[in-house]
Parts: C-alpha cells; structure tokens; sequence
C-alpha cells in the first residue's frame, strides 16, 4: 500500500486558532464568518484576497470562505476550512472526527484524492463535504460515477441518510432513459461506470461542477473508453474527487491514469516512461517495481487523504481461520491429470503470465467443483467434504454469513446444496440486475432470512454494507487483492457490533499458496508466473 497524508489542519471544529509562529497565527472570530491573521508580511493577502482588508498591527481581516482559505494554503498559510465551524453536519447520523476532517479536506481541493480505508464512511466524508459546497453555491450539481451494483444500495441510501434535503436521481435504462433523468435536473445524479460514455453529451452540459468517483481503482488504466469519456468531461475548473481504499493495489502502474486525471503534471505524458520510472524489467515478460516505486507513487498520487481503520474507528478484531478440506478422490484425480498435462505442456516453452493464470484459474475450479472444459461444458464435481466444512462453519456462527464463490458454475452446485438443506440463501453475481441486488442487500440487513448470501466477489466486492453478517468464508480464493480485501470489509464496517472470521476453504496446493499471498498482501499477478512454476515443480 502507498503511504498517503493525513489531515492537513486542524481536526477540532470548535478550534478557535491555529499558531503558525511567534508572529503568525490564524485566528477565527466573528462568530465563525471571519478569519483575523497577524502576518509578517500581511500585503501578500491583500494583494490576492481583494476583500481583504489589512489592520494595524500587521493584521488581516478575511472572510471565512472556502475560496479565501483555498488562497490563504497556496500562500502556506494553514487555514481551516469553514465546514468545521459553518456546517450543520444533515443526516440522522453523528460523523466521527475523521470524517470531518475528510470532508474539511475535500471542500478545500478542487481536484483530489480521498484513500480512506474501506469501512471508514468515505461516502458519507464525499455526501457532507458536496452538501456543504452546494449550500455556498460554489457548486451547482453532483454526478456521483460508481459500480452498477452499489448505484442503489450504497450511494441514494447514503444520500438519503446523509442529506436527506438533497434530491436524487439514478440513471438507469437505455440511453433515452439515462438523457432524460440527466435533464431533470436532480442535485445528485449516479451513474455506472460506462454509462458515461452513452450520455457524455448530456453531462457534459448537465452542468455537474462536481463529479465524484467511487472505487477510483477502476481508471487505473487510461486507455479505456470510460477513463478517456471521464479525462474529456473534466474541465480546467471541474471539481473532480476520486475514492477507493486500495490505491495501486496490484501495481505502482495503477497510479498512472488516476495521476492523470487529478494531476497529470506529476506524471509523464506518456505511460511507458512512468513505467519505467515505477518498474524494473527483468526479462521480456516479466517487470518488478523498484525500490522507489513506493515513493513516487505516493508523490503523483496528490493531493490525497488517507486515514485507516486502526487511526478512527474502534471496530472489532478481524480473525482469519484456515480450514484445511481434502479433496474427494474425483477432484484429487482430476487435479493430478491436470497438473501432469500442464508440466507436459510447458516443456521447452515459455511461460507467459497469461498462460500460467489460465492454467491456475482451471486447477482452482477443480478445488471449488466445477471446470470449464476446452470444448465449452462444465464437468462437475463431488464436494462432499468442502460443504461438511462449511456447513459447520454456518452452524458454529452467531450471526448471518457471506460465503464469497469465485466461479459462475460452483455457485449454482452450492447454493442448490444449501437450499435443499432448508439454509435460507440469496445469490449475487453478474446476472443479477441492480434492482435485484439492491432489494437482496436490504432484506439481508434487515430481516432474519436469507441466513446465508452466496457472492461471485466481483460483484459485490465494492460499497455495500454487510454488517448483519460476521462471518466470510472463501469457497475458494480470488486472484485479486483488492477484490480479497474489499469483499472482507463488507462486514468489517462501522455498526458491527461482532468480532468478525474470515474462513478460508482450501484442499489443493495452488489454494493454499494463493490465501498466503492474500494475507500477505502480495499482488499475485506479479508473482503469476514464480507461483505456476512452483506449483508444478
């Protein structure tokens, strides 16, 4: 993980000063409408700040306004932001302090970065942060870009818990649809990811001052259509703020396209001199990242905030437990075929990191109870032995649970097993709509059934709260570290009142090594072609 800057000023809204020296402090009087500077040299404010006006006493007095203590930093005069002192924080919920200093933060940075860990209320931080902008008219809109499937169960719950005043729009449906609910003319409007590109025109003139981007991981790359439809939309004056709690989770290269976006002088124009600069070549297939990669990836990656879990919230403790499973003699056969044939195959040929992950991907599937076969078919697994474990997994829990499955066939094998053993079970996976998802995420928080929720990782890895649950288990491991990381924090949230388990099921050898790269925090892409070599050694 990248090393990111906390706060930048004071964290206490009833804070009445802020000393900079024995001859500078900042002052806020006026009950909270001005600030009162003593400088050393106070023509350098009123030189910028026209309706400034300068005291005896090297003293300025300056309106306390957002666009003032914007100015008032450029000159490294640390001002706080007026939200500390001027906002009624709306909602039906009180923020914790890191939540006020994230939104302080956001109010004072046109463009930036907020990589506050998942389960700390980044969200809410972004919804009070935009409210309060509105309330000044300093803003006129906000387009909220977002996954498809947390448009509805995170974002326009979040808003309606948190600004409640505010009107909200989801645009939804064909093209006509989504112009339509643009034109209306909603304070916030959510859209997915690649909806933007279908309706460009219209946000572009939708008059959206502000656009708020969640799970910023997703314009890592800036040769996609949807970076390059965001990159056009952005104007010199364009609030733009980016959200994820996992910057540059599987490489320093993730930092490029969101450098380019929220500061692109801080990287080259083009990509491969950044990887260069990031990134060491060790043979034609094969880069490692520098031992200044960390550095520069925290440097372009700015103006940013960050707070962890550990820094603001006391949570319960997260446990992880593995649970070894044998294979059953079926899958152990097929498993040691497998394996035999991808040793043949890669005799005298090199190995690429596609063709060893396609290779681990097909030994994975056996593990979980269903692969994919060269000629289209699925074949079928007895996992008699995994579902005993997990099925005294669910009975040892107190709470509801998430079971993350990483492949489309092995869910519908397991969830018909635990339908037809009278376990209460909803689905969520890519053919789910987000309707769907949104009405299965709120009938598991709030009623006692489903008491289990079976979930392909990508899609509902990002956002959601899963708090009725406290326990995860891993059917078997997703390559992804950010996926692993972001599904775990579904439960690990604010308003979890358990100690949270993490399970991970695992009969074969490539399972194993892939949960000790997890928990490690190793980026198994670029360890893809070391980890298929030792697996077959």
């Amino acid at each position: 993980m990248v090393r990111l800057n906390g706060a930048m000023y004071p964290s206490n809204p009833r804070s009445t000063g802020k000393k900079l020296n024995k001859e500078n402090y900042v002052e806020i009087i006026e009950n909270g409408k001005a600030l009162l500077l003593k400088l050393k040299n106070p023509q350098q404010v009123t030189a910028v700040i026209p309706k400034s006006k300068e005291l005896p006493d090297n003293k300025v007095l300056v309106k306390w306004g957002v666009d003032e203590v914007r100015v008032l930093n450029n000159l490294n005069i640390n001002a706080p932001s007026p939200i500390q002192k001027q906002y009624k924080w709306t909602g039906s919920l009180t923020p914790f302090a890191h939540q006020k200093t994230t939104s302080a933060f956001l109010t004072l940075n046109r463009k930036a970065f907020c990589f506050n860990e998942q389960g700390t209320g980044k969200t809410a931080s972004a919804i009070w942060a935009s409210d309060f902008l509105l309330d000044r008219k300093i803003i006129g809109r906000v387009l909220v870009i977002c996954p498809l499937s947390i448009m509805d169960s995170a974002w326009r719950d979040d808003l309606f818990t948190f600004a409640p005043h505010r009107s909200v729009d989801v645009a939804y449906g064909s093209a006509k649809q989504r112009k339509e609910i643009i034109a209306q003319g909603a304070e916030y409007v959510i859209i997915n990811y690649d909806g933007v590109a279908i309706v460009a025109d219209e946000v572009a003139k939708g008059g959206f001052d502000l656009i708020i981007v969640d799970e910023a991981t997703h314009y890592k790359n800036a040769q996609t259509i949807r970076w390059k439809t965001l990159n056009k939309l952005l104007a010199p004056d364009q609030w733009l703020w980016m959200l994820t709690g996992t910057p540059a989770a599987q490489s320093p290269l993730d930092a490029y396209g969101l450098a380019k976006l929220i500061n692109p002088t801080s990287v080259p124009r083009f990509f491969g001199s950044f990887r260069d600069q990031v990134m060491l070549r060790i043979t034609n297939f094969r880069w490692v990242a520098k031992d200044a990669a960390t550095d520069t990836v925290f440097r372009v990656l700015q103006p940013a905030i960050r707070f962890t879990k550990a820094d603001c919230l006391d949570l319960p403790d997260m446990v992880y437990v593995k649970r070894e499973v044998p294979l059953t003699r079926q899958q152990k056969k097929y498993y040691d075929e497998l394996r035999k044939k991808l040793v043949m195959d890669i005799t005298g040929e090199q190995i690429t990191a596609v063709n060893a992950a396609v290779a681990m991907n097909k030994l994975l599937q056996i593990s979980v109870g269903a692969i994919y076969t060269d000629d289209g078919n699925v074949l079928e697994f007895d996992i008699k032995h995994r579902y005993k474990v997990l099925r005294e997994v669910i009975d040892e829990s107190s709470q509801k649970v998430l079971i993350f499955v990483p492949f489309k066939h092995a869910i519908a094998i397991l969830t018909e097993k635990l339908r037809k053993d009278g376990i209460t079970t909803e689905v969520i996976q890519g053919s789910v709509s987000a309707p769907q998802r949104t009405q299965i995420f709120k009938t598991f928080q709030q009623t006692p059934n489903p008491r289990v929720l079976v979930i392909q990782p990508q899609a509902a890895a990002h956002g959601v709260t899963l708090t009725a649950a406290n326990t995860v288990v891993w059917w078997g491991p997703t390559s992804s570290l950010e996926t692993y990381a972001q599904a775990n924090a579904r439960v690990h949230r604010s308003g979890q009142k358990h100690k949270c388990t993490v399970v991970q099921l695992h009969g074969s050898a490539v399972e194993k090594r892939v949960y000790t790269l997890l928990d490690n925090r190793i980026d198994i892409h670029t360890k893809m072609i070391e980890l298929y070599e030792e697996l077959l050694d």
